[in-house]
């Protein structure tokens, strides 16, 4: 077998947890159920460029990997709300590091005159 850097080959964990909670949009909701429970629209107006149909659709898929819970109150109009499980709360400490690492790239491009390639 090929030597694999890091150990890393077809199925490694990393490739797992990317299966899980990569995309576009599940990070961002993930970071944002850090600070607690919230409901849709309240998702929605935190994360204003995701569509209603995307949003609902990784909802779904976190929900199915259980990393978030979905929770429904038998009230007129119906009320549902979302919040991290203790799966979810464990990728606490990866998801702030992307947050970390994203402004430092920020900051690292602002700083790149334009047209410049980053080395």
């Amino acid at each position: 077998m090929k030597n694999v850097p890091y150990g890393c080959a077809p199925g490694c964990p990393v490739e797992q947890t990317l299966a899980v909670m990569g995309g576009k949009w599940k990070g961002v909701i993930l970071y944002h159920l850090l600070d607690g429970t919230m409901r849709f629209n309240e998702l929605m107006r935190q994360i204003p460029s995701v569509t209603q149909r995307m949003l609902t659709r990784q909802l779904r898929e976190l929900e199915s990997a259980g990393l978030v819970r979905r929770t429904v109150y038998p009230v007129v109009p119906p009320r549902v709300e979302y919040d991290l499980t203790d799966l979810g709360r464990s990728l606490e400490a990866i998801v702030r590091a992307m947050r970390d690492w994203g402004e430092l790239y920020r900051r690292r491009l602002e700083e790149v005159p334009a047209g410049i390639a980053a080395e």
